[in-house]
């Protein structure tokens, strides 16, 4: 047995995991609150405390702010690159030294199957790695301004950064953006979502071992009201990275413009995948199926529409949901094909869109009930859910579910794919299946997102930008242009002669 499946045995039996950090991360250590509260954390696949986490305040925040000012000032943003990079490789070194742990922690505290964890904390290292590499790569331009004038640009670290981080991706998101913000020269103050606080305190003591001086990484733990609010409005805060929803991601650009902070919003999605008549058959079922059911559909980028040619629509939607009804689901750590939804509140909201769908006539080809995990009887689960038949107009086409749940559009044609995979609010991402690759570009130019995959969904990785359109947000993470989001740009002219 391996030693992430060993100790998620042992934090079954035992119902907590040994070892998981108490306070906040603030100036190279663990502190506690300045009011002395704690919170408790709930392991999704069973409903149940499994440990608490500190329950921090504007005061804490204030706390990290300053530690991430000093430095900022004093130590980081003069550190040559070469050492900054010297410092994230050996991150990335130690994040996959502790993969076992960190895996199981983030199983354990998101409810993700443990498979998909130990990919997460992989590619969290990975993208240290990217960065290691980019931070002595980030060059500036010269302009041809005459014979007697010299022009020429640099790249400058912002300041300080704020993160807030959802519960969805803890460890992957907290990654791609503090990983290319410290390769700038910026110094962090993250906030993790209060369901998910562990792997983000874990990381920062990791940062600390790998050589990070103190007070560079800082994390936070608590509610978007008592911590996120007084992050964002803190004027001290040079720049806001913010992924989750709409809504607060609204209330972040209100708080930003304050004090004209810069913004990286990364918000919700309503991804269409579109699947042509000539595709791989087995291609596209495979990808459709990954694209909703990853992380119980709580993917920003879920594929969580299918838009299909009415000439396979029954056969294809027919063998999808014999393969849907064939999942497995438990608790994650057992690794099962589909683990539990982060919340009872969250559960609830999925289980309102789909009797919602269901009292408007929607056909559900299969699923759509709350259940619990087989084994245990315990648990918040959602059943993997395909949806025929809503109109486009329905909310649950129209809407973000952020759970496993599919929707199907049938399109007469291409043209009317592109026509329905466009019509929607957000434009995070899409995908396309097809064997025509003219006719895969020509809608890879014309649907309105942030990034297309074609023939494999979520294809890529750190090296390709990330980023939505419309209510999908704006700015990019990932890839060189994620780390010049950490950047400002200073123009020189000099006059020579």
């Amino acid at each position: 047995m391996s030693s992430a499946k060993s100790l998620a045995a042992e934090v079954l039996r035992s119902g907590s995991m040994r070892g998981l950090p108490e306070g906040h991360f603030i100036d190279g250590g663990f502190t506690k609150p300045a009011h002395n509260r704690t919170m408790e954390s709930f392991d999704p696949g069973r409903g149940e405390v499994f440990a608490s986490f500190a329950a921090g305040n504007a005061d804490d925040v204030n706390d990290a702010v300053e530690s991430a000012r000093t430095a900022f000032e004093k130590v980081w943003r003069d550190t040559p690159q070469v050492e900054r990079a010297r410092i994230l490789r050996r991150a990335s070194d130690l994040i996959l030294e502790n993969l076992d742990r960190l895996a199981v922690a983030e199983s354990l505290d998101s409810g993700k199957p443990l498979q998909e964890a130990l990919g997460d904390v992989r590619g969290a290292s990975r993208t240290f790695e990217y960065y290691a590499g980019a931070c002595d790569k980030l060059q500036g331009d010269s302009f041809p301004i005459g014979p007697d004038y010299m022009g020429y640009s640099i790249h400058e670290p912002v300041g300080v950064t704020a993160h807030i981080i959802p519960w969805n991706f803890p460890i992957s998101t907290i990654a791609r953006g503090i990983a290319p913000a410290l390769a700038a020269g910026c110094s962090v103050v993250a906030k993790p979502a209060e369901q998910t606080p562990f792997t983000a305190l874990l990381l920062a003591e990791l940062l600390v071992k790998a050589g990070l001086p103190a007070g560079v990484c800082n994390v936070v733990t608590g509610t978007g009201a008592d911590v996120g609010a007084p992050l964002t409005h803190h004027p001290q805060v040079d720049h806001i990275t913010f992924t989750g929803s709409v809504q607060t991601g609204r209330a972040v650009m209100k708080a930003a413009a304050d004090d004209i902070t810069r913004v990286v919003l990364e918000l919700g999605g309503k991804s269409p995948v579109v699947v042509l008549k000539d595709c791989d058959r087995e291609q596209a079922l495979a990808g459709v199926m990954g694209a909703i059911f990853e992380n119980a559909g709580q993917i920003c980028s879920a594929g969580s529409r299918l838009v299909i040619e009415r000439a396979i629509h029954a056969e294809f939607v027919k063998e999808l949901v014999a393969r849907t009804k064939r999942l497995k689901l438990g608790h994650g750590l057992r690794e099962p094909d589909l683990g539990p939804v982060n919340s009872a509140q969250h559960l609830e909201k999925i289980a309102g869109f789909v009797e919602r769908a269901r009292a408007a006539g929607a056909d559900i080809a299969t699923g759509g009930s709350v259940t619990s995990d087989p084994e245990t009887g315990k648990g918040w689960f959602f059943e993997p859910t395909i949806i025929d038949g809503a109109a486009p107009s329905d909310e649950v086409v129209q809407e973000e579910i952020f759970g496993p749940v599919l929707t199907v559009q049938v399109a007469d044609d291409a043209d009317h794919a592109l026509e329905l995979a466009n019509d929607c609010q957000y434009g995070l991402v899409a995908g396309i299946y097809t064997r025509d690759f003219s006719k895969a570009h020509q809608l890879a130019r014309k649907i309105d997102a942030g990034q297309i995959y074609i023939n494999e969904y979520f294809a890529g990785g750190i090296e390709v930008p990330f980023g939505g359109n419309k209510k999908s947000g704006f700015g990019r993470e990932k890839g060189i242009e994620g780390l010049r989001s950490y950047c400002k740009t200073k123009s020189v002219a000099a006059k020579i002669s």
